[in-house]
């Protein structure tokens, strides 16, 4: 399906039924798989046969969905996961481990920085996080003998920082190491960074993806176009014999386009065992089927909420790199030039206290953690998930008091306007 546009990928990749097959991905729900002889199976333990023999590692539906994505972001491998934190853990222990280091923007998931930050480092992997918006130099300054990947994402969140993919690529590569891009925001409806120098996309394809708040997931995506070999001493892991798969080096077995997901998948996934469901990879595959719809009216509402916003005199700021006034809007427009994402922040001139009535006044958006549903949610960080926090705290965190976000939903703009407005008189 490489040479049709996006919107068919959506809908038709990843599988095509043969004669009298199902015409919808079939749910194999089964967490073994039946062999005539164990030189069969063992074939495809020692990595020289595929196929299936364990849910935990590989499953025929999960990677079917896989495949849709890996189309859709023209990469050349894919793997599922079952959430977008384990999507980012293994993008990134994949070819980093103890004694390695990381270079990351800072403005990601608060999730996503907590992982790297904290989780990661007990592992012995060392990040080093700079500013988006840092300079060339700033940035080359950040690099290690060991650095062995940069992490950024298109749109943060929830932040809403566009990451000028150019650059930090540009970086990593004069580095000799991978750029790893959350594209969870964007989606590769409105960005393909694999077209902008990134090496690895991850999603978590719980947000806009499944688009219906249905089942939690995540995807790691190969581009296919990253030399290991060229680097094999900062990819060990990748160039040099695995002894627990018979001494197989990834990046010779199955090349450069093969070796990444490969590794991932008969290594990582063998070991922590973050599979999907088959019943979660099925309904992720009903909401990529109109990804291409959806994200068009998400990102029209949310521009339209956006303008609204702007000129409110009881909203102090907008965050919505839509907006011409957005010191984001022309990495937006070189980036996302079709739309960037449903999600706008903004704040309440009446404070932190002003926003908690903003959001208790809502009759239409419902108060959730998530975001890029088909149905419209707001959250306000300082009274729910930052509650700790003092004010001073939340300034430093970047997430001030006032902060509100709101995921722009597939409803009416006109209803979306009504319930914010009346909301802000009461706030």
């Amino acid at each position: 399906m490489s040479d049709y546009r996006i919107e068919t990928k959506c809908v038709q990749s990843g599988y095509t039924p043969g004669n009298g097959e199902p015409r919808q991905i079939p749910i194999i729900q089964s967490t073994t798989f039946k062999y005539a002889t164990g030189e069969d199976m063992g074939k495809l333990f020692d990595l020289e046969a595929s196929g299936y023999f364990y849910s935990r590692l590989q499953n025929p539906t999960c990677d079917m969905v896989a495949a849709k994505i890996c189309d859709m972001e023209g990469g050349s491998a894919a793997m599922l996961t079952s959430s977008g934190q384990a999507a980012n853990f293994y993008a990134v222990f994949n070819i980093a481990s103890c004694g390695d280091h990381v270079v990351a923007s800072s403005s990601i998931y608060g999730g996503t920085y907590n992982l790297f930050a904290v989780t990661m480092k007990k592992m012995g992997v060392d990040f080093t996080f700079v500013a988006p918006d840092c300079t060339p130099e700033e940035l080359d300054a950040a690099f290690r003998p060991n650095t062995r990947a940069v992490f950024g994402e298109t749109i943060a969140n929830p932040a809403l920082i566009v990451l000028d993919i150019e650059k930090f690529a540009k970086a990593a590569h004069a580095h000799g190491v991978p750029l790893i891009v959350d594209n969870t925001f964007a989606t590769p409806v409105n960005c393909r960074p694999f077209e902008w120098g990134a090496d690895i996309v991850t999603h978590s394809t719980t947000k806009y993806m499944d688009g219906h708040g249905s089942a939690v997931g995540g995807c790691v995506v190969d581009s296919g176009r990253f030399n290991w070999m060229a680097h094999a001493d900062k990819f060990p892991g990748l160039c040099t014999p695995d002894e627990s798969y018979h001494g197989i080096t990834y990046a010779e077995r199955f090349g450069q386009g093969g070796a990444y997901i490969t590794k991932a998948t008969a290594q990582l996934m063998r070991d922590f065992g973050s599979t999907p469901s088959p019943q979660s990879a099925f309904l992720l595959n009903l909401g990529l089927e109109s990804l291409h719809v959806r994200m068009a009216r998400h990102c029209e509402n949310a521009q339209a909420v956006a303008e609204f916003l702007e000129k409110h005199e009881k909203v102090a700021w907008v965050n919505y790199a839509g907006l011409p006034s957005s010191p984001f809007h022309a990495l937006a427009q070189k980036y996302m030039p079709n739309g960037t994402c449903g999600v706008v922040s903004f704040g309440i001139r009446s404070g932190r206290e002003g926003a908690s009535r903003f959001m208790a006044s809502l009759k239409l958006a419902a108060i959730e953690t998530h975001v890029a549903d088909a149905r419209t949610c707001c959250l306000h960080p300082a009274s729910t998930t930052h509650r700790q926090m003092s004010d001073q705290e939340l300034a430093a965190a970047g997430v001030p008091g006032d902060l509100v976000r709101l995921s722009c939903g597939l409803e009416s703009a006109a209803d979306l306007i009504a319930d914010i407005a009346q909301a802000l008189d009461k706030a």
